[in-house]
């Protein structure tokens, strides 16, 4: 095997003599058709998360023959992942997920490109990341991103299928701009604290993420081949119980007074900044992401915290542990803080020994 290439975006690049029929199977589908798979194969997908959906979502899109994918993701891969992260193994576990998945999925299609962002989407950084994309995916855990995502999606008329699964259920929704209703038409605003499910709660059967995954992949199909139907102004929300086999469709219409599609309001694009500070699902953790976008030398700090403690680092990020403090630090300024769900604690930590 001819190892893949690092370009200085963090893409993997293809490798030459791929099998001419790779796809065979699928371009003679007549819903694919050989005009379909050359249009999978110019296409750019973005994947906003690559936990059990996303991961599942990033496996299927290069398998498939998509041109160029992009992963987007925040986090490290933990132990418990890999009960429902399919492309992880136990040699991930502290590895950042976006890295992991790509070098993977190289092995699985060189032919493919595919680039690991590690970054936390929000509005400092969401339009950089997302716009240029034919399709964006949702692998989120968190309805604030996926407001984001819409307000981008919204702006630049990209794409995006909305996806989630907590528990035995899990829901997907396609929002093409100007055809179909948003985001927002679905939900028009935050939940309050404590309505919504969540996987530290409820938990989250394994095969869930995968059914969703697979129909959230369909629907890229249909939309990248020019091959989506929908009514004027309609989508379909369908649901799964994995656990009751049971397949629920209903109709979503435009709404006239939505905040976003309707009325133009970016609320989430367009909303101040502060330091965001995030509890992260089902995890002990506490993320802390700066105010301002940033880029610090990590070869610095690491030179600083060597002098305190015990220092891992790769050209994406370091892990700091002195006692039981560990801090994983990403080249812009952003930083998981383990061991902790104590907002102010983190804070602390975070002055302490990164000093932004």
């Amino acid at each position: 095997m001819i190892p893949p290439k690092e370009n200085d975006t963090g893409a993997l690049t293809a490798s030459p003599g791929i099998a001419r029929d790779r796809y065979c199977r699928q371009s003679i589908l007549p819903e694919i058709g050989l005009e379909g798979q050359r249009r999978l194969g110019e296409s750019r997908a973005v994947i906003v998360g690559l936990g059990a959906m996303g991961s599942s979502v990033a496996n299927t899109l290069v398998r498939a023959g998509v041109g160029h994918v992009v992963l987007i993701d925040r986090d490290l891969v933990e132990l418990h992942n890999l009960q429902r992260q399919i492309l992880y193994s136990e040699e991930d576990v502290d590895r950042p997920k976006a890295v992991a998945a790509a070098e993977i999925l190289h092995t699985i299609n060189s032919s493919v490109e595919v680039e690991a962002r590690t970054n936390d989407l929000n509005v400092l950084n969401a339009e950089k990341l997302l716009t240029g994309a034919d399709i964006i995916l949702d692998g989120t855990d968190n309805l604030q991103t996926r407001f984001l995502i819409n307000d981008v999606c919204v702006k630049y008329r990209i794409p995006w299928v909305y996806a989630g699964a907590v528990g035995t259920g899990g829901m997907v929704m396609p929002i093409v701009p100007g055809r179909t209703p948003c985001f927002r038409c679905l939900v028009p605003s935050l939940p309050g604290p404590g309505l919504l499910q969540t996987c530290d709660i409820a938990g989250v059967l394994n095969t869930i993420p995968t059914i969703i995954a697979s129909l959230e992949c369909t629907l890229a199909f249909q939309i990248l081949t020019g091959r989506f139907e929908s009514g004027e102004g309609t989508a379909y929300l369908v649901h799964v119980d994995a656990w009751r086999q049971t397949f629920d469709r209903m109709e979503v219409g435009r709404r006239a007074d939505c905040p976003c599609c309707g009325k133009g309001q970016l609320d989430f694009l367009n909303a101040v900044s502060p330091e965001m500070v995030t509890s992260l699902c089902g995890r002990d953790a506490i993320q802390i992401t700066p105010a301002t976008a940033m880029e610090i030398s990590l070869e610095e700090l690491e030179s600083r915290l060597s002098r305190l403690g015990e220092v891992r680092s790769t050209r994406y990020m370091l892990t700091f542990k002195s006692g039981t403090e560990e801090i994983s630090i990403f080249r812009d300024g952003r930083a998981i803080i383990k061991g902790t769900k104590d907002e102010a604690a983190a804070r602390s930590l975070y002055a302490r020994y990164i000093g932004l």
